[in-house]
């Protein structure tokens, strides 16, 4: 009965061969990440963390993530990792409705610190802090448990780069607005300033008359700020937080950065739209007063992969790999979720254009 059940599917079996091998076909070559020129090095990007964090499902999805950074820190040559802010989803909440999260804020506040232990002594990273990382819900208040989870001496990396420490909202130190000087690969001295989400106007001028050090001058200063470009590559003008002392990113350029000669590129998060790639993303470039060329980017995906309650989002990160000469960035889309599994590694990369492209620097 066997070999005659066998004799009766042989004729299908050349047509399922061929259809095999043009499914295989369709689908494009998996490449892992890799440096188009071994000179070059990388800045990872990480987005809001916020989704993966409120529930417990979602948690390990951000320590994969973090584990893959820490896993290609010497093959893509990685100096630094940034990531946007919105480290959690409630900075004080200790009763989760099962809706919007089933963690209290204390775990998601050690899930991220966690997640980030996969770096610590191994390369410097930079958070910046987002409107739910304040107050209770989001921003209801200036008070966050940031510097708790995040001290100096979380990272030995980060900290031998601190430079300049700024204050919170009660006028003590605090890493929420803060500079790390850097010599990239290639010599060129950077500076990363990360401030707080929309910086208070005080904060604004101590990141002014900081970055116009005459220590500083020549330095080429990337800012880490969280509320910044919407998804049309418009600086936010405004937002709903109840928060009288406030800049979003229209006044955060024209206070800081379009008056400033040495802040070159701007990062931001912030942003999403349920499932929709564009919804979490812009890129403008302007001059500043000096000017000199600023790239400004906003990329996040936390309501991608079920929007606001579902994976956290998709494990999207991007790579910033900067080519010799100092003059040429390379933007890459990536995915370790989709990447870990050779059943769907051919979803790892987003390679539209607005996904996969290189910018200039003058």
């Amino acid at each position: 009965m066997k070999f005659t059940h066998m004799r009766k599917l042989l004729p299908f079996y050349p047509v399922l061969f061929c259809f095999t091998v043009v499914r295989l076909a369709a689908q494009p070559l998996y490449v892992p990440p890799q440096l188009s020129s071994p000179d070059a090095w990388t800045m990872v990007l990480l987005p809001d963390p916020q989704t993966y964090g409120k529930f417990a499902r979602n948690q390990p999805v951000f320590e994969l993530m973090t584990a893959w950074t820490a896993e290609n820190i010497s093959k893509l040559n990685i100096r630094m990792v940034l990531c946007t802010g919105d480290l959690v989803e409630q900075n004080q909440m200790p009763n989760p409705n099962q809706i919007n999260g089933d963690q209290p804020s204390k775990s998601q506040w050690e899930s991220v610190a966690r997640a980030f232990e996969r770096l610590d002594g191994r390369v410097p990273y930079i958070c910046g802090t987002g409107n739910h990382d304040f107050g209770f819900k989001s921003a209801e208040n200036r008070q966050t448990y940031y510097d708790r989870y995040f001290p100096p001496d979380k990272n030995f990396r980060s900290q031998e780069l601190l430079r300049d420490a700024g204050f919170d909202g009660d006028g003590n130190p605090s890493l929420t607005n803060a500079t790390y000087e850097l010599t990239s690969p290639h010599g060129q001295k950077l500076l990363f300033m990360v401030l707080e989400f929309a910086p208070r106007d005080a904060v604004l001028e101590w990141a002014r008359k900081t970055v116009s050090q005459e220590k500083y001058k020549d330095h080429f200063v990337i800012l880490l700020t969280h509320s910044y470009l919407n998804s049309k590559s418009e600086h936010i003008e405004k937002e709903g937080y109840p928060l009288t002392d406030r800049n979003y990113g229209l006044a955060v350029w024209q206070k800081l950065v379009q008056p400033s000669s040495n802040i070159r590129m701007v990062f931001s998060g912030h942003i999403g739209a349920p499932d929709d790639v564009l919804g979490h993303i812009g890129f403008r470039s302007d001059k500043n007063a000096a000017g000199k060329k600023v790239n400004q980017m906003v990329f996040n995906a936390q309501a991608l992969g079920g929007g606001w309650h579902g994976n956290g989002g998709d494990g999207w990160l991007r790579t910033l790999e900067f080519l010799p000469g100092g003059k040429k960035v390379k933007v890459r889309t990536f995915s370790p979720l989709f990447a870990i599994s050779p059943s769907t590694r051919h979803l790892a990369w987003r390679t539209e254009p607005y996904d996969e492209f290189e910018f200039d620097i003058d």
